[in-house]
């Protein structure tokens, strides 16, 4: 897919047979994952998975590679390095290893995972790192870390602090975390509109059912798009005097506002 990228979907690195179908889900990005979902003995074996498939690829996949300090976190990134159309992501990032690895992969597509207290607490560091395109919100972990259950509105705090720092440094709006249950559609889409309430532009998956309920949360609305069709033609219509719509005024911030959702149509 080209243009925004409103779901990540997680494949295991050392399950070769799921690769393809994780790319035919529907999903707008895909994450073949070295961490959490391979075990040690497997890192190897899923790294040499992950290149074979990738050399037989034309659009980028993101890999999760292993976090900065860990024995595989080297031959990792060298894999990488053979690997140019692989984009990246980074679990446990932070300033310092988020810089090696900018330095060590120029011009590649990085996307930090924030799922540590010390990473959130140093969230200006993190985000003023030049070359990394997308924050994304590791809540599990965190939550687990920090001891804040991701129930109910306990880490919207986190969640907006994330959404602030991307727009600051001028990232692309950041990715929010897996939805533990991938059975019941109706609660991913809850979660996902949340999601989209709160700032962010995509979620991640761990479930190929996520996905086409995540996309439609994060697809604008039908009311959405008649709302900002209306806006730019009033606003085409004055030649950028004042105007208004339905009783209201229309200033340049709606009518940005207007164009993104416009803009979202078309891209995605």
């Amino acid at each position: 897919m080209t243009g925004i990228s409103r779901s990540f979907l997680f494949v295991p690195g050392d399950r070769a047979e799921r690769f393809d179908k994780a790319a035919a889900s529907g999903a707008h990005d895909i994450i073949l994952d070295l961490e959490d979902a391979v075990a040690p003995e497997a890192k190897a074996q899923a790294r040499t998975l992950v290149r074979e498939w990738l050399a037989t690829r034309e659009r980028a996949a993101l890999v999760r590679i292993n976090s900065a300090g860990t024995p595989w976190f080297d031959d990792d990134v060298r894999m990488l390095q053979a690997t140019p159309q692989a984009a990246v992501m980074l679990p446990k990032a932070d300033a310092r290893s988020l810089a090696f690895l900018v330095s060590a992969l120029p011009g590649r597509r990085i996307v930090a995972l924030i799922e540590t207290v010390s990473a959130y607490l140093d969230l200006r560091a993190v985000s003023s790192v030049a070359g990394v395109e997308q924050m994304a919100f590791g809540s599990v972990d965190f939550s687990t870390e920090s001891g804040i259950a991701d129930e109910d509105h306990a880490l919207d705090a986190v969640r907006t602090q994330i959404v602030l720092e991307s727009v600051r440094a001028g990232m692309l709006p950041p990715i929010d975390g897996v939805s533990v249950n991938f059975s019941d559609a109706a609660l991913i889409t809850q979660d996902a509109r949340r999601s989209r309430q709160l700032g962010y532009g995509a979620k991640l998956c761990i479930h190929p059912a996520q996905v086409a309920p995540v996309n439609a949360a994060f697809a604008p609305s039908a009311a959405e798009i008649d709302w900002a069709e209306r806006v730019l033609a009033a606003f085409e219509a004055s030649h950028g005097a004042a105007t208004a719509v339905d009783g209201k005024m229309i200033d340049k911030p709606l009518v940005d506002k207007a164009r993104r959702i416009v803009s979202a149509v078309t891209a995605g």
